[in-house]
């Protein structure tokens, strides 16, 4: 949501109550407020029905856009703080304390394009998992002979356990992809993970265990970006992701439709058969996917415990990030439009459904009336009673910065991360930055919609957030799951150097080849 309208309100014009006089009048009119002896929408001086229908225009709009943000804000709130609103939701959030046998097979899909340099490592790591059935499946371009070089390396090494899919669809992009190696896919379930993701080995029997207990036709597990101390903006990233999965979508499977994340989510194989696989054209194939799911009926649950979180890191520079937020937004629109939302059940979950996808318009919107804001600034009169309106939003938006200054806090103490007071502060001046930035990404969405451009814009991976392993999870944060028998790797470790032999690729091939 973008709250800089408000405080450029506020910064240039504040609002203050007249001087009295001996008559009760005010002592001189208020910059930029005309009288405002009394308020009233009715007034002669500054007030709406003396402007000329353009400025009226613009400030109604101020006004609708500022009441949007009001909602938004709430909301996005309410849904951050879902897991956290009693002790039940917080054990809920993650896997079971008790993991039961093995009762399925898995296939895992790994697509990668031009990610020579993190796809072996990533497959190296899915070879150590301690489930005793797992197929895995590297995906690679006809035209990307760096990345099929690692992934066949990959598969020397592990041979019966990975192998790779070449993937001669045009143009490339990753549901097409997953599309051409689904084909190729034997397990019951079938799970997705990106080329740099740093997996757990006894991941899979715990998702396992949960397809047991539920029932469940879809798993999301967690994903968690690790890298907070690499920019100003990787930090707000980082905590995006750590109340997205650890809070919201649990809200949102409870709601029963829920856009999947990309990676570490696993479906039953006769669910996908039954959607025909991913959307080839859609720039969001894992929330188009969840959409499809929900609207069929399926049932999704979700699961976060920080020891068996999948560690990715955040986009390597500015633009990249901007092209991935620009990607899924349009992504979202795409959705829209789409209209599979439409089959829902319920008149609720309809109404929910087209509020989630519809938000690039409303974050479009409020970038849009930057400019328009500080035109009214400068050149308008504002009656006092629109622009009290305009700081509504700033009440909800202190609440959500505090409560991301404790969700850092807390991101810390479960990931063993010393956290900064220059962190703080880069969390709290990065607010607002960080807003106009997605407010400028979900305009640039809407334009490539609006003009049809739907080219795939890769997002680069270097591999940061293996260069700084996390060294432990503190076990009092979170209700652990049983991993005593999932080899000799029940957590992670309190020692860095025995964390870091485990998802050292040096190690795990060794490992992987004796299995």
């Amino acid at each position: 949501m973008n709250l800089l309208i408000p405080l450029m309100l506020f910064a240039a014009s504040p609002v203050l109550p007249p001087s009295p006089d001996s008559s009760g009048g005010s002592s001189g009119p208020v910059p930029n407020r005309g009288d405002v002896g009394v308020i009233s929408p009715t007034g002669s001086s500054g007030a709406i029905g003396s402007l000329d229908l353009p400025t009226a225009f613009a400030i109604s709009a101020l006004v609708l856009v500022a009441i949007a943000l009001t909602a938004i804000a709430v909301t996005t709130l309410w849904w951050m703080l879902h897991a956290w609103k009693s002790d039940g939701n917080l054990k809920r959030t993650g896997f079971s304390e008790k993991t039961l046998p093995p009762a399925h097979s898995f296939t895992l899909l790994v697509p990668g394009r031009h990610e020579e340099e993190v796809m072996g490592q990533t497959l190296d790591v899915l070879a150590t998992q301690t489930h005793p059935n797992v197929q895995i499946i590297a995906i690679v371009g006809h035209d990307d002979p760096g990345t099929e070089r690692v992934a066949r390396e990959a598969a020397a090494r592990h041979p019966h356990l990975i192998s790779v899919v070449v993937d001669h669809s045009a143009p490339k992009n990753k549901p097409r992809a997953l599309n051409t190696a689904l084909a190729s896919a034997t397990g019951d379930i079938i799970g997705v993970f990106d080329a740099e993701d740093e997996v757990h080995p006894g991941l899979l029997r715990l998702i396992d265990s949960k397809f047991t207990e539920t029932g469940a036709a879809v798993v999301q597990g967690g994903v968690q970006l690790m890298n907070f101390r690499s920019s100003w903006w990787s930090l707000r990233n980082v905590l995006e992701y750590y109340f997205w999965f650890r809070s919201r979508l649990h809200f949102h499977a409870g709601a029963r439709f829920i856009p999947l994340g990309g990676n570490t989510v696993f479906v039953r194989r006769e669910w996908l058969e039954f959607t025909d696989g991913w959307d080839a054209e859609c720039l969001a194939e894992d929330c188009e996917l969840g959409v499809r799911l929900s609207s069929a009926g399926a049932e999704v649950v979700v699961a976060y415990s920080p020891e068996v979180v999948t560690r990715e890191e955040t986009p390597g520079n500015l633009t990249s990030l901007f092209k991935q937020r620009t990607r899924w937004n349009q992504g979202f629109l795409q959705v829209l439009r789409k209209g599979e939302w439409k089959k829902l059940p319920t008149r609720k979950q309809r109404l929910f459904a087209r509020y989630m996808l519809a938000m690039p318009f409303l974050q479009a919107i409020s970038g849009i009336m930057i400019p328009i804001s500080l035109v009214l600034i400068l050149f308008v009169k504002v009656p006092t009673v629109i622009a009290m309106i305009t700081f509504i939003p700033i009440a909800p938006t202190l609440v959500t910065v505090a409560v991301e200054i404790a969700g850092l806090g807390d991101f810390g103490r479960i990931y063993n991360e010393k956290v900064r007071v220059r962190d703080y502060v880069r969390l709290i001046l990065g607010t607002f930055p960080f807003q106009v930035f997605l407010a400028a990404a979900a305009i640039r969405a809407v334009f490539r919609q609006l003009q049809g451009e739907t080219g795939w814009e890769k997002t680069e991976h270097s591999g940061v957030h293996r260069e700084a392993a996390v060294a432990a999870v503190a076990p009092a944060a979170i209700v652990s799951p049983d991993l005593s028998e999932l080899e000799d790797f029940s957590s992670i470790s309190n020692n860095e150097d025995e964390f870091a032999r485990a998802t050292d690729p040096r190690e795990t091939v060794s490992e992987g080849s004796n299995r």
